[in-house]
C-alpha cells in the first residue's frame, strides 16, 4: 500500500446507522487488499531478483493479515465479508486488462502509481466514517513497506538510465488517468460511495475537490521517483 495525508477533515456521518455507511467502504477496501495480494504474489513470482522475491511475498502476507482485519470490523457492523466485497468485485478488472505492464519497472509502477490512487480515495471516503472505522481505513492504508521499496527501486533505475525514466513517466501518466476513470466509475454506479463523499468533501463540487486531491497526490508520487509528473 502506499502512504498519503489527507487534508479533508473528518466528517462523521450524522444520518443512517454507522453500518450502513461503513460496509460499502470496508468491502471496497477488502476487495482492495484481495487485489493487492494477488498482485504481490504476481509480482514476487516475476521478481528479478530473489531479495525483490522475498520483499514481495512479505507483503502479499501482510495483505492477507490486512484483510483480516477488514473483516473483524465488518462482523462488529453486523455485516459478512463476502455480501459487502462483492459489489466492487469486478471494478479493477477493466484497469487491469488496459493497464497491462510490458517490463518489471512497469509493473512496480503500478501497484505504487495505479494502485495508490484507488487507496487515496479509500482515504477520503472514509473520513465520513466513524472514528472506529475511519481509524482502521487510514491504519490499513497506512505503508507497509512496499512503497519504500518501490521508491528505493525505480529511483535508482530511473537516475541512471535516462530512456527508462522517460518512459516511465508515460506510463506513468496513462496509469493516473486510468486510475482516475476507475474512481468516476465507482461514484457513477455507487450513490452510497458518492454520498460519502458529499460528507467527507463538503461545499461545491466534491468530486472537483476530490480529483484535484487524487492528482495533487500522483504527482507527488512520481516527484519522488524523479520522474516528470
Amino acid at each position: 500500500m502506499t502512504s498519503a495525508t489527507s487534508s479533508h477533515p473528518a466528517a462523521h456521518v450524522s444520518t443512517g446507522t454507522e453500518a450502513d455507511a461503513a460496509l460499502p467502504v470496508l468491502g471496497m477496501l477488502a476487495y482492495g487488499e484481495v487485489a493487492a495480494f494477488t498482485r504481490l504474489a504476481a509480482d514476487s513470482a516475476m521478481a528479478p531478483s530473489l531479495t525483490a522475491r522475498l520483499a514481495l511475498a512479505r507483503q502479499a502476507g501482510l495483505a492477507v493479515a490486512r484483510l483480516e482485519r477488514v473483516a473483524v470490523r465488518v462482523r462488529e457492523l453486523g455485516g459478512e465479508l463476502e455480501p459487502v466485497m462483492a459489489p466492487f468485485a469486478g471494478v479493477l478488472v477493466e484497469f487491469d486488462r488496459r493497464t497491462p505492464p510490458s517490463t518489471w519497472w512497469e509493473r512496480l509502477l503500478k501497484g505504487y502509481v495505479g494502485y495508490g490512487v484507488s487507496d487515496d480515495f479509500s482515504r477520503i471516503v472514509a473520513q465520513a466514517l466513524d472514528p472506529v472505522t475511519r481509524e482502521l481505513v487510514e491504519d490499513v492504508l497506512a505503508d507497509q513497506g512496499e512503497a519504500a521499496m518501490v521508491v528505493e527501486s525505480l529511483a535508482a533505475a530511473g537516475a541512471i538510465d535516462a530512456t527508462l525514466a522517460s518512459r516511465l513517466a508515460l506510463w506513468g501518466r496513462r496509469l493516473v488517468g486510468e486510475s482516475l476513470g476507475v474512481v468516476q466509475n465507482v461514484l457513477a454506479h455507487h450513490p452510497e460511495i458518492e454520498a460519502l463523499l458529499e460528507r467527507a468533501c463538503p461545499g461545491a463540487d466534491p468530486q472537483q475537490k476530490l480529483f484535484a486531491s487524487l492528482t495533487a497526490e500522483h504527482s507527488r508520487r512520481m516527484e519522488r521517483l524523479g520522474l516528470t509528473p
